[in-house]
């Protein structure tokens, strides 16, 4: 009798259980699905009132957009190559000053702008505005490039500047030459209509971010300092519109930078006795870093995902996605841990879920017959937003775990702080403004940049840092950034030019209008 007492206590209480499981799913199945249907993290100031800024339209004659695509060409036809920090191509560089002072008159010999070289080849310009207690915005852009070769297989010469079907071809032209002449375009062309700004602000053009902006950004940054300069926010290069790129997203989505990833290069390295490949030794100095680099392979550094901004990214993105995934990504706060697992298997998915490793380098041997006493790997990390410089060293060292392998930090620097992007981020909400004015198909989510910008010399003066230009990326084009027929359309350089003469009237608002929030929040 006991033990059937005890048997029937156990069945109620797996009852119990089952039904308090069955419970507890209907409920979370529940609020995910009113959360799908009703979550928009796209939602935000568009519904508010805002100051009308812009009063300066711009309408270009046949003449003017002939002017002005042969300025872009000609910025294009000069060879800004940077190779490396201290082998920068100086000639082309006073070639390029040349063509601007040519090209933008205004913006040389406008009693308005202060125009300034820094570092002998980059460019500072200071426009003040009417009201001095509004603190100043920066834009920012770069001159150099990397090489070219076109033996690589370009359709054009990389310097060329070719039309081909509607596109320019040529190294600069979506890295980032764009933004330097279509700035300074949007500019003249404020300038030729008599336009004086609200809001002060700075352009600054780096003349060696390639090689990490060590004489020019940092330079401008310095002369910054030196003035007291504090900035509402700063606008680099960086991210872009995604147009068929993210793959099952209804409709071209506008990604802006809010961080980049950090980056640790580290160097490997093993010394041994010499010795003739008659008599090898059980283990090589090769085949002891060939190990340690296996290993560091094999074990991924941990996934983060959901931890950095790139919850953001894909919460503001959710109402764009078709059901699974709308689904899927409207709960990240359920389903990041299989999320992450389904991104981790492309290499540029992975890229959002944690700290990337590549091995770049591997140097050993002088002769097929001597076994060598020397080895060295480098191998480039770029660094979570979760995650440290610090924590990274130490994984390395306990992922090696081989005292015959020294590890030495190159360089590195942590990840950038994450930017403001809420309804009271004023840099964020002026930029997505301009955009979604611009092209009303477009979504605008927060992203984070896996390269790096001269930007991140900036977070000393200002709380606030965005990387985007709308650069409209089509399937295959993210591969021509830093690669073979890098290229842009005619029409997409236009709107840039068009973006940043609107971008510069609607930062001469006071204030942001106040938040009118259509998020729920589960």
């Amino acid at each position: 009798m006991t033990g059937h007492s005890t048997h029937w206590k156990l069945f109620k209480f797996l009852k119990v259980l089952l039904f308090s499981a069955i419970f507890a799913i209907t409920v979370l199945f529940l609020v995910a699905t009113v959360r799908t249907f009703t979550f928009d993290g796209n939602a935000g100031l568009e519904l508010g009132k805002w100051e009308n800024t812009t009063t300066i339209s711009l309408h270009l004659s046949p003449q003017q957009r002939k002017n002005l695509l042969a300025n872009f060409k000609a910025a294009i036809q000069i060879p800004t190559v940077s190779f490396t920090e201290t082998n920068v191509n100086t000639s082309a560089l006073r070639e390029f000053d040349g063509l601007l002072r040519r090209v933008f008159p205004k913006v040389f010999t406008s009693s308005l702008v202060k125009h300034e070289v820094v570092g002998n080849y980059s460019h500072l310009f200071t426009v003040p505005g009417r009201e001095p207690d509004l603190e100043p915005y920066m834009l920012l852009a770069h001159i150099d490039v990397v090489p070219a070769d076109e033996a690589d297989g370009w359709d054009a010469p990389p310097f060329s500047a070719q039309e081909i079907n509607g596109f320019i071809y040529g190294r600069g032209t979506i890295d980032n030459k764009q933004s330097v002449m279509g700035i300074l375009q949007a500019l003249e062309y404020l300038l030729e209509r008599g336009y004086t700004p609200r809001r002060s602000f700075y352009i600054g053009l780096g003349h060696d971010e390639e090689v990490n902006g060590l004489h020019g950004a940092v330079n401008i940054v310095k002369l910054l300092k030196s003035r007291g300069v504090k900035l509402q926010y700063v606008l680099d290069e960086g991210l872009a519109v995604l147009d068929g790129v993210i793959s099952g997203l209804d409709g071209p989505a506008a990604l802006i930078g809010i961080s980049e990833k950090g980056q640790a290069t580290v160097k490997l390295s093993v010394s041994s006795a010499p010795g003739h490949s008659s008599m090898p030794p059980r283990e090589s100095s090769i085949g002891i870093l060939a190990s340690a680099v296996r290993r560091l392979e094999e074990n991924r550094m941990p996934r983060l995902f959901g931890y950095g901004p790139e919850r953001g990214t894909f919460e503001h993105l959710a109402h764009k996605f078709g059901l699974p995934l709308r689904f899927i990504m409207s709960n990240l706060w359920l389903f990041s841990p299989l999320l992450s697992r389904v991104l981790e298997r492309k290499p540029d998915t992975n890229a959002f879920v944690r700290t990337t490793t590549a091995v770049t380098m591997f140097n050993s041997g002088v002769k097929i017959n001597v076994i060598p006493s020397y080895a060295e790997a480098f191998v480039n990390f770029r660094i979570h937003s979760a995650q440290t410089l610090q924590e990274v060293m130490d994984l390395v060292k306990s992922t090696i775990s081989d005292e015959r392998v020294k590890v030495e930090m190159v360089n590195g620097f942590d990840p950038l702080p994450i930017s403001s992007y809420d309804e009271q981020a004023f840099g964020f909400q002026v930029i997505k403004k301009t955009v979604q004015v611009m092209f009303p198909q477009l979504t605008v989510a927060p992203g984070v940049c896996v390269g790096n910008t001269d930007s991140r010399h900036y977070k000393d003066i200002t709380r606030d840092i965005y990387r985007f230009a709308p650069t409209w990326f089509k399937p295959g084009d993210p591969q021509r950034f830093h690669g073979v027929n890098e290229r842009i359309s005619i029409k997409n350089y236009e709107e840039i030019v068009l973006f940043y003469f609107q971008l510069i009237q609607n930062n001469d608002i006071r204030k942001l209008p106040p938040p009118h929030s259509s998020q729920h929040e589960l």
